[in-house]
């Protein structure tokens, strides 16, 4: 066939589709790639270190994270449970933290880095049972002592919004700390042992 015999249109058309495919492919084969770049479930259960922006998290409520497979509870306290923390001394099993349940940045009456926020495991000490955010204070079913802090309906531990358990209860420590990071003001990296505010 002559040059003057060449659909032109045609040979547009077929270099266009054979450029698209490849163009797909190539998609097709960087985005497996690109995802293995991303921790894997595996590495997240076995304790990847998690991210969290609480710049969301309003005074006197809770967040649930997961972490190697575990709730991670994060607390925005309010200064009326700040206040509170210190005049329930007298009836909590290890007010001082003495016991190594937090890292040594969060050895202190709140347990934490910030005063304020508070990030606990959220696994009982004593059959590992996920005990309940209860806040309020004195309610019916606590008791009017109760300041707020944490009720296992398992088998009736208490802890108060610091993580430190009761006396006379089955848990026998205070709930643990995980290792956690500011990045920013507002941004938590739990799993990394950093320590700075």
């Amino acid at each position: 066939m002559s040059q003057s015999g060449v659909n032109k249109g045609r040979r547009r058309f077929l270099i266009g589709a054979t450029s698209a495919i490849g163009a797909v492919g190539a998609v097709g084969v960087a985005t497996p790639f690109v995802a293995s770049w991303n921790p894997s479930a595996k590495a997240k259960a076995a304790g990847a270190p998690v991210k969290v922006d609480i710049s969301k998290l309003e005074v006197g409520q809770q967040m649930i994270v997961e972490w190697r497979g575990q709730p991670v509870w994060v607390v925005n306290r309010t200064p009326e449970t700040l206040s509170n923390l210190e005049k329930i001394s007298s009836k909590l099993s290890d007010p001082e933290s003495i016991k190594e349940q937090q890292p040594s940045y969060a050895q202190n009456s709140y347990r934490s880095i910030k005063p304020e926020i508070s990030i606990l495991l959220g696994i009982c000490t004593h059959l590992g049972c996920s005990p309940t955010y209860r806040p309020e204070i004195a309610p019916e079913d606590l008791g009017p002592e109760w300041v707020g802090g944490y009720f296992c309906p398992c088998h009736g531990s208490k802890f108060d919004l610091a993580g430190r358990v009761y006396n006379g209860v089955p848990a026998p420590i205070n709930l643990s700390v995980p290792p956690h990071q500011y990045l920013t003001d507002t941004v938590i990296e739990i799993g990394v042992d950093g320590g700075n505010a």
